[in-house]
């Protein structure tokens, strides 16, 4: 009998990755990128994609909200709960390690 696994929960201080089987590949006939993980193909957008390419397993996500708030001249309380929705979500889909 396989054990459920126990959920991730994002926090400022998680330093989230993409897993091994999550790639980020350019597709030149959509001229677009797509996030490749077994027998899926996700297309995300810009705001999306910015957020996954600083998923470094080092920068934590506080940094990473920062980082965004700043990029985007953006509030940081805005960022913060899009970041931290986004990255629960693709965590929960196993997309994201936390």
């Amino acid at each position: 009998m396989t054990g459920l696994r126990e959920r991730a929960i994002v926090s400022l201080r998680s330093t989230p990755s993409l897993p091994k089987h999550v790639r980020i590949q350019y597709d030149p006939v959509r001229q677009a990128f797509a996030v490749l993980s077994p027998e899926k193909v996700f297309w995300p957008n810009e705001i999306s994609l910015d957020i996954l390419r600083r998923c470094d397993g080092r920068s934590t996500v506080d940094h990473i909200i920062a980082d965004l708030a700043a990029d985007y001249d953006a509030d940081r309380e805005a960022v913060a709960a899009d970041v931290i929705a986004f990255l629960q979500e693709w965590s929960d889909k196993l997309l994201v390690k936390l």
